[in-house]
């Protein structure tokens, strides 16, 4: 069963993502029959889920299957970063304590939810950038089971460079960079509103560069820099950003601990996801998803 939207959020995924809850059913049936024909294919199917893929795809069927099929191809295909860190094993929740990603409390306000990546708070010597991608592909996937505000309204990325080293910087490779890219635009169920960089190193700017190359048109357009956090705070909720950046948020201890607990309450949710993904194999179509051919899973666009 998909959870009943509030009456302002119905408004809202109607008037902006094309969302009719008469038609809803039957677009969830065709998604899971179609999943069913993929002999290739093993994926969630479960209601709540699916729904949120299709929230994220304005409720374009087509985009959905290629949304869905690349969350698990990239699985299969880019485990140096899906599978990095299991979220069933201790090393996951080890480097979720560093804090790197937190996905912070939801607005009162109908408001994306913000996502803020640290990766100045982990050791480059011990861990890897990828390892950030990692935890955020895992707590994305609980996120959207659980709060119908950021399937329906979307997220915001905040990075917080502070503490990054060269060390930081020299991991970014193009070919992790655009991995990166694929899991977090055109892979992820929710619909990126915008990325928000603050304490920008110099020698970022060769990285943004290589970035930019797999990013959509959109996701260029809302990528903004801001010289402090006060500048942050003009555009985001102060009650979702933490204390420390001068919101009236949660602490960062505080959204680490809720999403440790998070990962221990969904444990039995997690094993189940890690047998989920693709059989290259058996895929008919070979071409879609090589992640070794430049640009070939950039057939999404963010919104």
């Amino acid at each position: 069963m998909v959870r009943e939207l509030t009456p302002e959020l119905a408004a809202i995924a109607k008037k902006d993502l094309n969302e009719n809850p008469k038609q809803l059913e039957n677009d969830l049936t065709n998604l899971k029959e179609w999943i069913s024909k993929q002999p290739h294919l093993k994926a969630r199917t479960d209601d709540q889920w699916l729904a949120a893929l299709l929230r994220g795809c304005k409720f374009s069927l087509e985009r959905a299957k290629s949304k869905l099929d690349l969350f698990y191809t990239l699985r299969s295909t880019a485990p140096d970063v899906t599978l990095r860190l299991k979220p069933t094993e201790p090393a996951f929740i080890e480097f979720l304590r560093l804090g790197t990603c937190l996905i912070l409390p939801q607005s009162k306000n109908l408001h994306p939810t913000v996502i803020m990546i640290r990766p100045g708070a982990f050791d480059p010597e011990k861990y890897n950038g990828a390892d950030i991608m990692c935890i955020l592909y895992y707590l994305v996937q609980i996120l959207v089971m659980e709060n119908d505000v950021a399937a329906v309204m979307g997220t915001m990325i905040l990075v917080d460079y502070q503490n990054v080293t060269m060390s930081h910087l020299t991991q970014a490779n193009p070919s992790l960079l655009k991995k990166l890219v694929a899991v977090s635009q055109d892979s992820l169920p929710l619909r990126l509103k915008g990325s928000h960089h603050v304490n920008v190193p110099p020698g970022i700017e060769i990285i943004f560069k290589l970035v930019s190359g797999f990013l959509g048109e959109k996701a260029k357009q809302r990528l903004r820099i801001y010289k402090c956090y006060e500048e942050l705070l003009e555009i985001l909720p102060k009650d979702t950003v933490p204390v420390e950046y001068g919101g009236s948020g949660s602490s960062v201890k505080e959204v680490i601990e809720y999403w440790e607990n998070k990962i221990i309450e969904y444990r039995p949710w997690l094993e189940e996801e890690m047998k989920y993904g693709t059989d290259e194999s058996k895929r008919v179509n070979k071409d879609n998803y090589d992640v070794s051919n430049q640009g070939s899973f950039r057939a999404l666009d963010i919104d």
